[in-house]
């Protein structure tokens, strides 16, 4: 590994150094407090993982999806510049969440995207944008959001009652139950270890060799399917039943979206240049899912868990209108001849941040100006490379004629505003002690 330190000459080095892993040797009896080195199933003490981090299989699977993005946006499209050069690029714009698993996948990506080839000298070092982790939307935040903590625990608590006794875990528990620890022998939901630990576990052996794996009837096919279905009910039916939940859960996230889209179409053609095309977003299995349930679009009874290297693409679209002596054609969309412009969570320049407040105003109370200036654009959401359709958007005059998969930017929005909190931090803390899930009915997401 390599770290950077700091010298006493105030000069930038750098530490080439390994990591090794200790742990307690429970061989000499349980309340031993024995150390040894961890070791892998060769005997080897070095280049072993701590739990949930990126592996070498991990770096492989994100390196590959930024290959296909460059792929489709640089070579099929022509929408990206070949090269990322000084002054071109800010053109990229990364993002990520704190955890170190999310933070080398998005560098992964953002490699196989643009490879030290493709960087001419004098490029400067990527900019990676992060928060700290009370202020992270970029995935559900149990532990910075109180609320959303609480409307968590509740679905966690109501998905315990609800299969604890089911015959899936009956099954799971014939399958599997006999490597269970002693202290807590039976399955559960919220068993020790967790349902969704046993999950994480079992897939995270099966995406490497036989090194790792565990006793087959892990993998029988049936235990595998029931452990998934129950977890996704356990941590994605809030978003298919409660408003509040798709709020704090993943609203501010998409609040960032949908307003990167409309400041872009917003901003004037001598701005555009200045602002990203592409942004890549660092993020978990549990922003994916909660993003594809909160838009409709995720189908708790057929779709699986999120699997490795998932992604959501967002895609912004403008239908390009013949070129005139006052807009040239190449002033703002790409030289080549192409319908349609791409882009992925675009936006306009830093320098307009006098109009972010509209931009992240509701629809309705947006100037007519403002509304007219998303006419002609329109969003595509593909999961994993395959394009979606938001059942939203499937009403008359919300999509592309005779193609719903691409939505009207103002319909888009509409959808998005209905789970955009308005201060997402005064919204966590509201609510405190109050019903999590509501018995007045089932609050379905836009469309449905």
């Amino acid at each position: 590994m390599r770290a950077a330190v700091l010298n006493s000459d105030a000069a930038w080095d750098t530490l080439q150094w390994r990591r090794r892993l200790e742990t307690f040797d429970r061989q000499l009896g349980s309340d031993s407090d024995s150390p040894t080195l961890s070791k892998a199933s060769g005997g080897e003490v070095d280049a072993i993982c701590q739990p949930g981090e990126l592996t070498d299989r991990g770096r492989e699977t994100t390196l590959a999806l930024g290959q296909r993005l460059r792929d489709l946006y640089v070579n099929k499209l022509g929408f990206l510049d070949a090269t990322l050069s000084p002054t071109s690029s800010s053109l990229v714009r990364l993002r990520s969440t704190h955890i170190q698993r999310a933070l080398e996948s998005t560098q992964q990506a953002f490699t196989g995207l643009y490879p030290r080839s493709r960087r001419t000298p004098g490029v400067p070092p990527p900019v990676i944008i992060q928060r700290a982790p009370q202020d992270e939307t970029l995935f559900p935040n149990e532990g910075g959001c109180k609320r959303f903590g609480e409307l968590a625990k509740a679905f966690a608590d109501r998905a315990a009652q609800v299969w604890n006794p089911s015959r899936e875990l009956a099954y799971v528990n014939k399958r599997i139950g006999k490597w269970m620890p002693a202290e807590s022998p039976v399955i559960k939901v919220d068993s020790h270890p967790r349902l969704s630990g046993i999950m994480d576990t079992t897939n995270a052996t099966l995406a490497h060799g036989p090194g790792t794996k565990l006793p087959k009837e892990f993998y029988d096919e049936q235990v595998v399917s029931n452990i998934d279905r129950v977890c996704v009910d356990e941590w994605f039916a809030g978003y298919t039943e409660s408003n509040e939940y798709r709020k704090l859960g993943i609203g501010g996230l998409v609040g960032d979206v949908v307003q990167n889209m409309v400041q872009r179409a917003k901003t004037p053609v001598s701005q555009v240049q200045d602002s990203f095309k592409i942004s890549l977003s660092g993020c978990h299995d549990t922003t994916l899912a909660a993003m594809l349930a909160s838009f409709g679009a995720y189908d708790l009874e057929k779709d699986k868990w999120p699997p490795y290297t998932s992604s959501i693409t967002v895609e912004l679209f403008k239908h390009r209108l013949p070129s005139t002596p006052s807009s040239p054609s190449g002033a703002v969309w790409p030289s080549q001849e192409k319908t349609w412009w791409y882009s992925l969570f675009s936006r306009g320049s830093a320098s307009a941040a006098s109009s972010t407040s509209s931009t992240r105003a509701p629809l309705d109370q947006m100037s007519e100006a403002d509304k007219s200036a998303l006419d002609g654009y329109y969003v595509r959401l593909r999961y994993n490379d395959r394009p979606l359709t938001i059942p939203y958007c499937r009403g008359e005059g919300k999509h592309l004629d005779g193609e719903e998969g691409f939505c009207t930017l103002r319909a888009f929005k509409e959808a998005a505003d209905t789970f955009t909190p308005k201060d997402w931090k005064a919204e966590c803390r509201a609510n405190l002690g109050a019903p999590a899930i509501s018995t007045a009915g089932v609050e379905r997401p836009p469309g449905l």
